[in-house]
């Protein structure tokens, strides 16, 4: 199996929720609409072009490979099976040395129809300022900042990836069937660590559990943290951090907090090996977004490129194109407009003018192409799993990788499970 990394720090820099950010997302739905559930005419030139915003430098710089594999098999697909209208949808080239800015910029000067990508929550704004303007959709494969839900668009944002809180319901229910009745979190200060330990106590408390106070630290200064929640006794530890994770543990260890209480946040996910002692995480658990992929999908993306070493986010950036391709069809049009109003509908979602039931899932575009040919509701579930974007271009059902480490400090993979809807 090929790894999965999911550097954190970096590609899931969470955004700050502000008042001033929701009267934006008001103003811009009073002024420009919401192209997610607004009708629209057809005015596409017949070709369906696909950009990618490769936003990734220096050593994130290896995840640009994967995704653009993705695309390019997912467009491989999507042609055999006779392309949009009997043309052949085209990727068009890649600039990953531009900012995500430029990139936007080029990809609506080349008359892109949707944009795949970024990758880094950070630089979401940067694409959708550029891309929404022009009425070209933007589905990020990676983006997991809670606050994008919410982020001024006109509609035109979508993401296959999960919002950093959905996790918090899985998180608990790892603690629950480990046998625990009480529970502690330990987490990182800041954005990410409030929201997602946030997520935590509301659906253990929810699932029964007796929650202890949650416990924040800052990277570099743990140790008190660490024997607050050691003197606390708890039946399990859900460890919410980032940078500071390697940090912690090695303080919740000092503690003499056992491996076999932990579980970790997505954020803590690594291979730690020497870098802790000798049994520090025997026992832990973590988790990661997604399903790890299946040996089909890494020969087809290594068929693309013979040198990958890696496939994070190429199961979500896949899905992403096809999900495209699947509203183009669906709407009879390449254009941005048309693609935007119709991805809720073939991802499955509900609940929005011109979603109906969702009917049983199609696996591919050739199957999700023939069940459009029988009526207009259809289901994708691709390789990242389902999607059933809601209003807000998210989706709502996650699936998430399940790991357990061993006394030699790396995990391997123990199973998955399933947040949303679809749990």
């Amino acid at each position: 199996m090929m790894p999965v990394h999911r550097p954190a720090a970096r590609v899931r820099t969470a955004l700050a929720v502000s008042l001033a950010a929701v009267l934006s997302v008001t103003a811009c739905a009073a002024a420009g609409g919401n192209a997610r559930v607004q009708s629209a005419e057809a005015s596409g030139d017949g070709v369906l072009r696909v950009g990618l915003l490769l936003d990734n430098t220096g050593a994130n710089a290896f995840l640009n490979a994967a995704q653009l594999a993705a695309a390019k098999v997912a467009i491989q697909e999507i042609n055999a099976a006779g392309g949009h209208k009997g043309r052949p949808v085209e990727l068009l080239p890649v600039h990953p040395d531009q900012d995500t800015a430029a990139q936007a910029k080029g990809l609506v000067d080349a008359k892109a129809d949707v944009a795949i990508g970024p990758t880094d929550s950070s630089h979401a704004a940067a694409a959708t300022d550029v891309l929404s303007r022009a009425h070209v959709p933007v589905i990020s494969p990676a983006n997991t900042a809670s606050a994008l839900s919410t982020r001024a668009s006109g509609g035109y944002y979508f993401r296959t990836a999960a919002a950093d809180v959905a996790q918090g319901p899985v998180l608990a229910k790892l603690a629950k069937d480990g046998g625990a009745a009480t529970i502690s979190v330990l987490y990182q200060e800041g954005s990410y660590g409030k929201e997602v330990s946030t997520a935590v106590t509301e659906a253990a408390r929810g699932s029964g559990l007796t929650v202890l106070p949650a416990v924040g630290f800052k990277p570099g200064n743990v140790a008190d943290a660490a024997q607050s929640v050691a003197k606390a006794s708890p039946d399990a530890v859900v460890l919410v951090a980032r940078d500071g994770a390697q940090g912690a543990l090695a303080a919740l260890h000092n503690a003499g907090v056992a491996g076999s209480k932990l579980i970790l946040s997505d954020g803590g996910f690594a291979r730690y090996g020497s870098g802790l002692g000798s049994g520090v995480l025997d026992g832990a658990r973590a988790i990661i977004p997604g399903q790890l992929p299946t040996a089909a999908f890494q020969a087809k993306l290594l068929a693309v490129d013979p040198s990958l070493k890696d496939v994070s986010y190429a199961a979500e950036t896949f899905d992403a194109v096809t999900l495209a391709a699947l509203a183009a069809a669906r709407a009879q049009d390449d254009a941005g407009r048309s693609i935007a109003a119709n991805l809720i509908p073939v991802s499955g979602g509900t609940g929005i003018p011109g979603a109906g039931t969702p009917s049983a899932p199609c696996l591919s575009y050739k199957e999700c192409l023939g069940g459009l040919a029988a009526g207009p509701d259809i289901n994708y579930d691709g390789e990242s799993g389902p999607v059933a974007f809601d209003s807000n271009g998210d989706i709502t059902s996650a699936v998430f990788s399940v790991f357990k480490y061993g006394a030699d400090n790396n995990p391997v993979p123990a199973g998955r499970e399933t947040a949303g809807r679809a749990g």
